[in-house]
Formats: C-alpha cells, sequence, structure tokens
C-alpha cells in the first residue's frame, strides 16, 4: 500500500515534503544564454495539513456519485513566466489548492507551452517517476546519468529520479513553440538508481487504446516503479469504446482529454478538461467530435 495516498504531514519538515513533492530546486530557469532566472517561492505556499485525492468538496470540483470527480480546464492553475506558460492540474510552484494536491499517487500533470529556445536549467530531483510527453515540437534533454537527446512529439521520455539526479530541459527548436505534458508519480520503490528511458510510440490506430507506459519492462511503452498504466487514444466521432481498469480494487482511472470532446460515464468533457474515477470495473467512453485522450491509470491507496 503506498504511504502518500493518505499522507498526514502535519509532523514532517514542510520545506522537505516540498522539495520532495513538487520542485526540488525550487528555480526555473530560460534560456542557457539569457539566463534569466524565475522563482518558484515554494516556500510561500501555506502550510499543507493533510493530502487526499479531492475528496473535499470544492464549487469549481464537480463530485458525481461520490467516485467521479471533474476538473475543468478553465479551473487548473496558471502561470505565465513570459517564455513558459503552464496549467496545473494539480498544486505546483506558485498555484497552491489544498483540494487539488494529488490524484492517488499521481501528483503532477503539467500542460506547459515553452518559447522557442527557452527551457528549464539544470536542476535536481529524486524518488520521483516522471514522464513527459512532448504534444508539439521537441525537447533537448540532458542529465548527470550521461543522458543527453531529443525527444520529439510522438515519444515518451521517463526518468526514475531515484536517490537523485541533475537535468535541464530546453525547447529544441529557437522558431517554434513546444507543447507537452509532464506528468509525475509517486514510485512503489524510493532509493532506487536513477534510470532514463526514451522510446517512438507507434502511430495511433484508429478506436483502440494505445499502452504508452505500465509497471512491466516487457510491456509496450516504457516502465515506472508503480503500479501504473498510461493509455493514448485517437476516436472518431461516433466510436464507443471501453476502458478496461487492471487493478480495480486499488487503482483509480484520471482521463485527460487531450483534443476534442468526448462523453465519460455519461459526462461531457471538452478539450483539456479531466475526469478522475475510482472503485469501477471499466470505463465508457464516447467520442462526441474527433478526440485524443490520455487515460492514466495509477493506485489510489
Amino acid at each position: 500500500m503506498c504511504k502518500f495516498a493518505w499522507l498526514i504531514i502535519n509532523n514532517m519538515d514542510r520545506k522537505d515534503f516540498l522539495k520532495k513533492g513538487l520542485m526540488g530546486t525550487g528555480v526555473l530557469a530560460a534560456s542557457g544564454a539569457l539566463a534569466a532566472v524565475v522563482k518558484n517561492n515554494i516556500d510561500e505556499l501555506k502550510p499543507i495539513v493533510s493530502i487526499g485525492f479531492n475528496h473535499l468538496p470544492n464549487p469549481k470540483n464537480e463530485m458525481m456519485n461520490n467516485n467521479i470527480i471533474i476538473h475543468r480546464a478553465d479551473t487548473r492553475g496558471s502561470a505565465d513566466h513570459g517564455w513558459l506558460k503552464a496549467k496545473h492540474s494539480f498544486s505546483f510552484a506558485n498555484y497552491y489548492n489544498p483540494e487539488r494536491m494529488h490524484f492517488g499517487v499521481l501528483r503532477v500533470l503539467n500542460d506547459d507551452a515553452v518559447a522557442g529556445g527557452m527551457g528549464f536549467a539544470t536542476h535536481p530531483h529524486d524518488n520521483m517517476e516522471i514522464i513527459t510527453i512532448p504534444l508539439e515540437g521537441a525537447i533537448e534533454h540532458k542529465d548527470s546519468m550521461g543522458n543527453s537527446g531529443v525527444i520529439n512529439a510522438g515519444e515518451v521520455q521517463v526518468m526514475s529520479a531515484g536517490t537523485g539526479i541533475y537535468h535541464s530541459e530546453f525547447n529544441h527548436n529557437k522558431d517554434a513553440e513546444l507543447k507537452l505534458f509532464q506528468i509525475w508519480l509517486f514510485p512503489n520503490k524510493e532509493n532506487v538508481t536513477p534510470r532514463y528511458d526514451q522510446i517512438v510510440l507507434p502511430e495511433l490506430k484508429p478506436n483502440e487504446w494505445q499502452q504508452i507506459l505500465s509497471p512491466n519492462a516487457d510491456d509496450s511503452g516504457v516502465w515506472i516503479y508503480q503500479n501504473a498504466w498510461f493509455n493514448l487514444g485517437r476516436f472518431d466521432a461516433g466510436a464507443e469504446k471501453d476502458y478496461e481498469v487492471k487493478r480495480a480494487t486499488t487503482n483509480g482511472v484520471y482521463c485527460m482529454v487531450v483534443n476534442g470532446t468526448v462523453t465519460i460515464e455519461g459526462n461531457q468533457l471538452n478539450s483539456r478538461d479531466a475526469l478522475g474515477i475510482w472503485a469501477v470495473e471499466k470505463i465508457h467512453i464516447k467520442a462526441d467530435t474527433d478526440a485524443k485522450l490520455l487515460l492514466l491509470e495509477v493506485p489510489m491507496a
């Protein structure tokens, strides 16, 4: 059972929690040439009393049937640093909402747009599974494990930070915006040897799920230290598809609409809306328009 699912940190050192659960470095940087630095001011966040997975009422959250929560795109946290425009599904850096700390072990889902040639200077992470999915453009990456290269749209990158890594991430293109999802999950095994992987995803087949991540190195996609499964799907208008939850007794699913309009378990969602659901064996999805979805199945406890 993951100890993070219902974490009470009244007696935990707050700075240590923020270091592990948010940024580590507390600093974002622009291009190396400009050497511009933007403080995230993580230590200015209010003290965190307890963390659940969005069972608390919020007029901007839509709770349905006690096991579904809906996060509309326009209720996410926002950050605009000029070179970086970000939307945060969960509390991150300057965005703090005690009712949106995480969904099970899903701690971060950032929807970032990075200006040409700009990015994040070298910074540390530890004991976190970090997954990056470029949506448009390409990321230039370099880390303390000796990895250096470019991750393009249509690929997925994963890092198990484990005992600790340093890395930098920049928009590889000087004249085009980079758009990406970056996702952090609490691991089920701490202090592992840091590891890195990157793969090219197969072209998505219409109206089918494509697994892009799992706990198993022999499965499709990348793997991580957590009992989680990620799937992408591209659906034609009118198509209907079920998703069978791998571990229905322990896992929930956070469904992010990448684009288009879909109806999930009777709830209509538009581009960048998200729905979290738990205590179910399968989820029914209908595409109201041509649509693309990202499904994150993660442990809830």
